[in-house]
């Protein structure tokens, strides 16, 4: 059983997926309820999530710069802790390019995608749960695999819609608009993956 003080470790890794979490299903809420004079509002709130998941990371990173000891190596708790963050910043910045480019209607693909995101997050979260037991990991590699597959999904998704987007659109603008958003959706699921690779990493090098 982990100590109290590594408790605190795999505890505030599951508080921050739990932030990824809120952030994609907020993301998925506002995509299917859009309203684009709402968008100033909607930010505001995602950005009150980044905000929550920013203070977990800083605070990871103050018990690492104080600790002796830590159950793994300080720097892979480091980079376990950013690339979560990277995943919540991601989501945030979704929603910050529908603003930009002045985004007036959604595509189903992007709400599909929003919701495979989601349970990108959740997957994470769960692996997150178990990373305390990295000793005993048949359940983790489960869970990596899982996330893994829930990705090439995503990777799958993005291309498709990459393809249909011309034949929803003639302005060679809105083109180049609604492919930013899709990278940009790309680059969350991405970020989920690093997540597990980086707790794959830790099981390697302590079994």
């Amino acid at each position: 059983m982990a100590s109290k003080a590594d408790r605190f470790y795999f505890e505030n890794f599951v508080k921050a997926a739990d932030t990824s979490c809120k952030a994609a299903s907020f993301l998925t809420k506002c995509l299917e309820n859009y309203n684009h004079g709402e968008l100033k509002e909607m930010m505001k709130e995602m950005h009150a999530i980044e905000h929550e998941a920013d203070g977990l990371k800083h605070d990871m990173s103050s018990a690492l710069a104080k600790a002796f000891v830590t159950p793994v190596d300080r720097e892979d708790l480091a980079l376990i802790s950013q690339n979560i963050d990277e995943v919540t910043d991601s989501l945030e910045e979704i929603l910050q390019r529908f603003y930009v480019n002045h985004i007036e209607s959604v595509l189903p693909d992007a709400i599909a995608f929003s919701k495979m995101l989601f349970d990108c997050c959740e997957t994470m979260k769960e692996l997150l749960t178990e990373f305390s037991n990295f000793k005993k990991p048949a359940k983790l590699h489960n869970l990596i695999i899982e996330l893994s597959h829930k990705e090439e999904e995503c990777d799958a998704l993005y291309l498709e819609a990459l393809y249909g987007v011309p034949t929803h659109f003639e302005n060679p603008l809105e083109i180049i608009y609604w492919r930013e958003i899709l990278e940009s959706m790309e680059k969350c699921a991405d970020a989920c993956e690093h997540v597990a690779d980086c707790v794959e990493t830790v099981v390697m090098k302590n079994t």
